[in-house]
């Protein structure tokens, strides 16, 4: 019996289509905003170092999974596959997508004779976490984030510049 889902690099016309995947973790994304992240990833400027990877499910047009890479050089690790936004998404078997897309990223690292996989899972994703944590991720460090906001920006600027003396 062949497996059931195909897990292979996103095909740069297949930006659009993976767009309402992404919308599952981040619903306030806009198809530009996925469309600009995505080109980057996809584009020919970093060819085998970042992508996008799908999982389709056998008989299915669209994917059911995804997640998006980028090869980092570390300085314990040397280089490291880093892996984020993922998104397992279908009705028969979430978990099982997951394990495909896992069993693909951990391919993937040896293709790019990475050292390590970072996996980052956002927004407190259980089942995400929880696939990966089953797959032998362990946590790292902890990744803290504090957004900062436009009209903050043109503040703190014109308060350097009156600190330098100019305003």
């Amino acid at each position: 019996m062949p497996p059931p889902f195909t897990v292979q690099a996103l095909p740069p016309d297949q930006l659009l289509a993976v767009y309402p995947l992404v919308r599952e973790t981040m619903p306030a994304l806009t198809p530009g905003a996925w469309l600009r992240f995505a080109r980057q990833l996809a584009g020919g400027k970093r060819a085998g170092q970042a992508g996008i990877v799908a999982a389709w499910r056998q008989g299915r047009n669209f994917p059911c999974g995804l997640f998006c890479y980028r090869v980092d050089n570390d300085l314990q690790h040397e280089r490291v596959l880093v892996a984020e936004h993922f998104v397992a998404v279908d009705l028969l078997d979430p978990q099982g997508v997951l394990s495909a897309l896992v069993a693909e990223l951990e391919a993937l690292a040896a293709r790019l004779e990475c050292k390590g996989v970072r996996s980052v899972v956002h927004r407190a994703n259980a089942e995400v976490r929880s696939g990966l944590s089953a797959a032998g991720h362990e946590p790292e460090a902890s990744l803290l984030l504090k957004p900062i906001l436009p009209h903050l920006h043109r503040g703190r600027g014109l308060e350097a510049a009156a600190h330098r003396g100019g305003v």
